[in-house]
C-alpha cells in the first residue's frame, strides 16, 4: 500500500475508495486529482483509453491506487465489464462521482436531428442509471453518490433541449435516489455548477467567455469539502455559481 502523509492521514477520505466518471478532463479529472490528494484510492473511468491511461500515471504520483477501465455509460455490457473489476478490489465502494456527460451544439427543437437528442439522453441520463444502479450492490452504509448535474437540472437555456431535458430528469432521478437511500444510510448529492471553464463549450457555445466562469478546481474543492463532512451530515445539493458555493439541506 502506498505511504501516507500526515496530512492523509488526517482526511476522512484516506484509504477510501472513489470512482469517478468522465475522469479524463474538466470537473471529472479536477475531482479526481482533489481526491488522490486526500489519499483516497481511485477507479477512474473515461471512453478515452490513452487519455484515461495519462490520467492513471499522474494521479499514481500522487502515492495513491488507480484503476483505470475504459468504460462507456451508455452500455449494459460496459458498466458491467467495469464493475466487475471493481467487486475483484474486495474493497466496498465509498464514493460514486457520476460526471459523465454531454452537450450538443445551439439547436431549435424544430432543428435538432434525433440521433443527436438520443446521444445526450443516453449519455446524460440513461447512463447514470446505469452506473448508480450497478454501484448499489458495491456499497455500504456511509458511502456517498455524487451527480454533477449542472444548473441546467433547475434551469432552461434556449438552444440546448436535449441537454436541459436530461439534466432536469438527472435531478428528478437524483432527488428520488436519495429519499431511497436515506434509510440505508448512503448520502445522494445533487451538484449544480454554474458555467465552469471547461472543454464542454466548444460544444455549447465555442466563443463563450472563458476568464469570466469558475475554474474545474474550484468546483472539486467544494466537492471535496462536502465529501469531509461527517457521515450523519444531510447535504442534498451543492449550488455552484462564481464565488459562491451552497449546501442545501
Amino acid at each position: 500500500m502506498p505511504k501516507r502523509s500526515a496530512s492523509r492521514l488526517q482526511s476522512p477520505l484516506s484509504g477510501r475508495l472513489a470512482l469517478v466518471t468522465g475522469a479524463n478532463r474538466g470537473i471529472g479529472l479536477a475531482i479526481a486529482r482533489a481526491l488522490a490528494r486526500e489519499g483516497c484510492n481511485l477507479i477512474i473511468t473515461g471512453r478515452d483509453e490513452r487519455a484515461l491511461a495519462r490520467t492513471r500515471a499522474e494521479l499514481e504520483k500522487l502515492r495513491v491506487d488507480v484503476l483505470a477501465q475504459p468504460c462507456d455509460v451508455r452500455s449494459p455490457e460496459s458498466v458491467g465489464d467495469l464493475f466487475e473489476r471493481v467487486r475483484a478490489l474486495h474493497q466496498p465502494l465509498d464514493i460514486l462521482i457520476n460526471n459523465a456527460g454531454i452537450a450538443h451544439p445551439n439547436r431549435t427543437v424544430a432543428d435538432l436531428p434525433y440521433p443527436t437528442w438520443m446521444e445526450v439522453i443516453d449519455t446524460n441520463l440513461n447512463g447514470l442509471f446505469l452506473m448508480t444502479q450497478a454501484a448499489l450492490a458495491a456499497m455500504k452504509r456511509g458511502g456517498t453518490i455524487v451527480n454533477n448535474l449542472s444548473v441546467a437540472a433547475e434551469r432552461i437555456f434556449v438552444g440546448s433541449s436535449a441537454y436541459n431535458a436530461s439534466k432536469h430528469g438527472a435531478l428528478g432521478f437524483t432527488d428520488t435516489l436519495r429519499e431511497e437511500l436515506r434509510p440505508k444510510g448512503i448520502r445522494v448529492i445533487a451538484l449544480l455548477p454554474g458555467a465552469t471553464d471547461t472543454e464542454i463549450w466548444q460544444t455549447l457555445w465555442p466563443k463563450a467567455p472563458r476568464r469570466k466562469m469558475m475554474t474545474a478546481e474550484s468546483v472539486a474543492q467544494i466537492v471535496i469539502d462536502a465529501l469531509r463532512l461527517p457521515a450523519n451530515t444531510t447535504v442534498e445539493k451543492i449550488i455552484i455559481r462564481p464565488s459562491l458555493g451552497t449546501l442545501e439541506n
